[in-house]
């Protein structure tokens, strides 16, 4: 009896029943286990996750603010300064000078009066340097013309002598007016400086240079016969012309400074006025005033 009751409550099937249901009860803890411990790993790291962006977005937010502070502080650099536009400019293209004018080693048998007038007119090309545009040549042509004034003196243009005669008239009749004039055609060449290139009318202005020339006329003309005590004898004008005694050539230095369109100017002729043995050794000299424009 005892062991039918042994056999009865030790039975197989339910000892491998119990035995299953207790394996799988612990399996399905084991996975369940392992489930919420993957989660958790999960949740951890998505946390780290979303933690490491916010610093990554922080870091990149704070490097913006510092660049961009920093590029506002440094300064731009100047834009490359332009060359004045000087296509355009008026730099003494036209030039008109008036002066008075005398004679250098001029002998004191020579009597001249009052004031000699000089008038040129000119016509110039200007050429500013590409390296410093304050800096140009100038090149052109035009009219220069002297007038000399006599006090009773006779000048021989037309005699047939070998030099020409300066004669004194103070003790005959003479002209109350007499003059020799010259009219050469001329070639000026200058070295311009200019302060103010862009705005030449505003500017001081220097320029050297030399001129050449070649004679076109030379004539006398005296106004008003009048006698030894100035009474009028004829009022009448008389003009003699004649180059025979003159150089056909003439070289002179010359300068000029002022500022805008007004100016001073000087001229030297560095040439004799008259052919050697023909005349006096003399040369004419101009200080002056001068206006120009376009």
């Amino acid at each position: 009896m005892f062991y039918l009751n042994l056999f009865r409550v030790v039975d197989p099937n339910w000892v491998h029943n119990r035995i299953s249901h207790q394996l799988c009860g612990a399996r399905s803890a084991f996975f369940v286990g392992f489930f919420n411990l993957l989660l958790t790993g999960m949740k951890i790291l998505l946390s780290l996750r979303q933690i490491l962006m916010k610093k990554i977005f922080l870091v990149l937010i704070s490097s913006l603010t510092v660049v961009t502070i920093c590029a506002q502080d440094v300064p731009k650099p100047a834009p490359p300064k332009q060359p004045p536009n000087l296509r355009s400019r008026a730099n003494d293209h036209f030039l008109l000078q008036i002066g008075v004018t005398n004679w250098a080693k001029i002998p004191d048998s020579i009597n001249t009066k009052g004031l000699s007038r000089s008038f040129n007119m000119y016509f110039m090309f200007d050429f500013p340097f590409k390296s410093n545009p304050k800096l140009s040549v100038g090149i052109g042509a035009g009219i220069g013309t002297d007038n000399i004034y006599f006090d009773k003196t006779y000048v021989g243009l037309k005699d047939i002598t070998s030099t020409l005669r300066f004669q004194d008239l103070s003790d005959t009749s003479h002209f109350k007016k007499y003059k020799l004039t010259t009219t050469i055609l001329e070639a000026p060449i200058e070295l311009r400086f200019s302060s103010n290139p862009a705005t030449p009318n505003k500017s001081v202005k220097v320029a050297l240079g030399v001129k050449a020339g070649l004679l076109l006329k030379a004539q006398t003309k005296g106004k008003t016969l009048q006698n030894k005590a100035g009474g009028t004898l004829i009022a009448y004008t008389e003009k003699q012309g004649s180059k025979r005694f003159f150089n056909s050539n003439r070289f002179a230095a010359t300068a000029r400074i002022g500022y805008g369109v007004w100016g001073l100017f000087g001229s030297y002729q560095l040439n004799p006025l008259f052919k050697e043995g023909f005349g006096p050794d003399v040369r004419p000299y101009t200080i002056g005033i001068s206006l120009s424009g376009l």
